[in-house]
């Protein structure tokens, strides 16, 4: 058990790892079938439920027959980007470096106590910076929300969304690198439990906010904030009872390069997506506009329909990358590779299936959310482009998580702001020459080429990927640890 006292030293339990059944044994040894479903499965559920949750939720702003309102969800979303981009710093690079420790503490025992501080930078970094950005968006809120796009009709319910969430930004930044520390303990199931609780919280503040109480996308807001408050306690409690290795004390930060290098440097990259996704949104946003309310509203329904497959692919993209950082650290190329294709085929297969299905059931899937008809024909055509975007960005995804997995963290960047440099570009053109059509399949294209530079990453990486490896020897397992760190 990990202490918070400091007066009690932390002694980190690496005996027996590979128990049949633990997490650490679906890291280390599992049945790479079995060891996939464990982690993958939990997570792709998390996730779907949560994607459910974003649809549910707009159902309830939509009851409330404003557009309007629907509209000022859609333009502060790229400030939940911001929110996550926050923990993914510090809980993307953090939870990869955990795992790559953990495997690599089968030889080196010490490694195992690198993660007290590890975990304890990561949650410290990622709260402290969330403190500074939700501040610094407040006293910018005014011009903030311009900047997101809002107009006169729609300033007044995107300034109260946004306010609320850049109140809660520590929150969300500790809930998101929380269950990245916990996933990279192979405990997908504990993260499962704990998104579920934070969404059945939410769902049921929702309720209370918006339909009881008359507190519109502000409500909505709230309660975002609070279940994630239950998020937060969740995760801490059960690393503080149940991880041997990790401490979420104080006194464990450290601003050592050995720990802040290897997860800033892994981490920096979610930074740069999420600040070009925000850029992506903004440009979306305002062009869109352009066209009316109407197609800005449909692509928010569009977009939250979407996201539920994309969410399951992710889950299981997501699930994977403390597998792959594990066989990583612990010097096993034979089981990174197996999980790679694995992984690749169950990436595929999902995708595929549930894009195929939404598709053919798009007309019914928009008119359970809009009736109107302009909303219905340009919905439609938003959730195509969306869902072969998605099959893209599954892949892309799987290649990302590989590069986080195994500390390349320059082709993670790559990928990451790949999007970010070419949709501008391509949207832009794309409006100039086709309309409302360019913009709709604009974020398609990109998705696509960014999967292509991923894969062109992928084949030039792979000798290094190897040589870090370490051929299952202790000594260069311990040297690939230390190059991944670097």
């Amino acid at each position: 058990m990990t202490s918070l006292d400091p007066a009690r030293p932390v002694e980190p339990d690496v005996a027996a790892p590979d128990a049949v059944g633990s997490d650490r044994w679906y890291l280390s040894s599992a049945p790479l079938v079995r060891a996939l479903l464990h982690l993958g499965v939990p997570m792709a559920a998390a996730m779907v439920v949560g994607a459910l949750h974003s649809v549910v939720n707009a159902g309830f702003i939509g009851s409330r027959h404003d557009a309007s309102l629907l509209a000022a969800v859609v333009l502060g979303a790229p400030v939940l980007g911001l929110v996550m981009a926050v923990g993914d710093v510090f809980g993307v690079g953090g939870g990869a470096l955990v795992a790559r420790l953990l495997g690599a503490a089968e030889h080196d025992p010490q490694a195992a106590a690198r993660v007290r501080h590890v975990t304890a930078f990561a949650l410290w970094g990622s709260v402290a910076t969330g403190a500074v950005a939700g501040g610094t968006g407040l006293l910018l809120l005014h011009p903030l929300v311009g900047l997101l796009g809002a107009d006169p009709t729609t300033a007044a319910a995107t300034r109260s969304f946004v306010a609320v969430l850049l109140a809660f930004v520590p929150v969300l930044a500790a809930a998101v690198c929380l269950e990245q520390l916990v996933r990279a303990e192979g405990a997908a199931r504990q993260v499962m439990v704990g998104l579920v609780a934070a969404t059945v919280a939410n769902v049921v503040l929702d309720v209370l906010f918006i339909l009881v109480l008359p507190w519109g996308v502000a409500g909505a807001a709230l309660a975002t904030g609070l279940a994630n408050v239950v998020a937060v306690g969740y995760f801490a409690v059960w690393l503080t009872h149940h991880s041997r290795s990790a401490s979420l004390a104080p006194r464990w930060f450290t601003l050592s390069g050995d720990v802040a290098r290897p997860v800033l440097g892994v981490g920096i990259g979610s930074l740069l997506q999420a600040g070009f996704l925000i850029v992506t949104s903004l440009v979306l946003n305002h062009l869109a506009a352009a066209y009316g309310e109407g197609p800005l509203a449909a692509m928010g329904v569009a977009v939250r329909i979407a996201q539920v497959p994309e969410f399951l692919v992710m889950g299981v993209t997501l699930g994977v990358l403390p597998l792959f950082a594990y066989s990583y650290g612990k010097g096993d190329g034979d089981r990174l590779s197996a999980a790679v294709r694995t992984a690749a085929l169950g990436v595929g297969a999902v995708s595929l299936a549930f894009a195929a299905t939404a598709f053919l059931l798009r007309h019914q899937l928009i008119g359970l959310f809009a009736s109107n008809p302009s909303v219905l024909a340009v919905g439609a055509t938003i959730l195509t482009a969306q869902l072969v975007a998605m099959v893209a960005n599954g892949f892309a995804g799987l290649l990302t998580s590989l590069f986080q997995a195994t500390g390349r963290a320059l082709a993670a960047t790559v990928v990451s702001v790949t999007q970010g440099v070419l949709f501008a570009p391509v949207v832009l053109l794309g409006n100039l020459w086709f309309g409302l059509p360019g913009v709709v399949w604009a974020l398609t294209v990109t998705e696509v080429a960014v999967l292509l530079v991923g894969v062109v990453l992928w084949l030039t990486s792979r000798g290094a990927i190897r040589e870090g490896l370490a051929g299952g020897s202790p000594q260069r397992a311990a040297a690939a640890l230390e190059q991944a760190a670097g």
